[in-house]
């Protein structure tokens, strides 16, 4: 497969900056980083997403890949960051090589306007808009039916994400995003870590991360630090992702939206505890039993 061409434009993910403690004394503070970056494809302009900045180009592909605005990573010829502007340009190579968009190809990706007038304001913080027609294209989503996920891995994923150093540990107001192994020696263990001001864009980094390297999600784990809500499931589950983990709560309508995929569904990980809440039957641990 042709590898796009990709800047490696990432901003600083922390400022310093002085605040006044509770004496009255100036203390150098970190805070997060945050920055519009305006997407666009082949020239049109897409959504302007606020971001970290720390994984820009890995965002806007998982963006386009979780949007459904680009059916194939093969399709990608280029992906620029200016930051002067903040713009990403992602030019397909039909533009790239003829100079003709994707979508005005026959045969070519649906039409662009009508696919961005179909769709729902979601409660995800920092972008929150889900193209409706990712509502009914759920029942082509199909994820691993002999995956199985264990305690002891559940454990290992909850003390990986503790461990691990973070933007939160040092200015808080971001959200992290890990894609952890749930296969042979390194079960458990993180493969992608992202962190940005809101958690849609660390799912849609790690979910561009993976297809350009061809990884598969069915023998992975997924982990939040966010609510989990209806566009974290669908995410999850267009990756590939049988297993969606939690330290926050869930939404009634991610509850349900699980339940209808198949995803295995736990929430309020946070040292030994745990609330298993959909997927029983793919979760081995003491005294489990299948949900009503």
């Amino acid at each position: 497969m042709p590898t796009p061409l990709l800047t490696r434009a990432a901003r600083p993910s922390t400022f310093e900056v002085l605040a006044l403690d509770e004496r009255g004394q100036s203390v150098p503070t970190a805070i997060a980083g945050e920055h519009p970056l305006t997407l666009y494809l082949d020239k049109r302009e897409i959504v302007t997403l606020m971001t970290l900045g720390a994984a820009p180009e890995y965002l806007a592909i998982g963006y386009l890949r979780n949007q459904r605005l680009l059916s194939r990573v093969e399709d990608i010829a280029a992906v620029q960051v200016d930051w002067s502007t903040g713009a990403v340009a992602v030019t397909t190579r039909s533009m790239a090589d003829e100079g003709v968009a994707l979508w005005d190809r026959a045969n070519g990706e649906e039409d662009l306007a009508a696919r961005l007038s179909r769709r729902t304001v979601t409660t995800g913080c920092g972008q929150g808009s889900l193209f409706g027609d990712l509502m009914a294209s759920l029942d082509d989503l199909a994820l691993p039916a002999d995956a199985r996920l264990s305690q002891e891995v559940l454990y290992t994923v909850m003390d990986q994400a503790r461990r691990h150093e973070s933007i939160y540990k040092v200015a808080g107001a971001v959200h992290g995003c890990a894609l952890c192994a749930n296969t042979g020696d390194e079960r458990g263990e993180i493969l992608m870590f992202v962190e940005d001001v809101g958690r849609h864009n660390a799912v849609d980094a790690i979910a561009g991360w993976m297809w350009l390297n061809g990884v598969s999600g069915a023998d992975k784990i997924f982990y939040t630090t966010g609510r989990l809500t209806s566009e974290m499931v669908i995410k999850c589950a267009q990756i590939g992702v049988p297993f969606l983990l939690s330290r926050s709560g869930l939404t009634q309508m991610g509850h349900e939206l699980a339940r209808r995929l198949g995803i295995t569904l736990i929430g309020r990980c946070q040292g030994k505890h745990y609330l298993l809440f959909t997927g029983a039957e793919r979760f081995h641990g003491p005294g489990v039993t299948a949900l009503a």
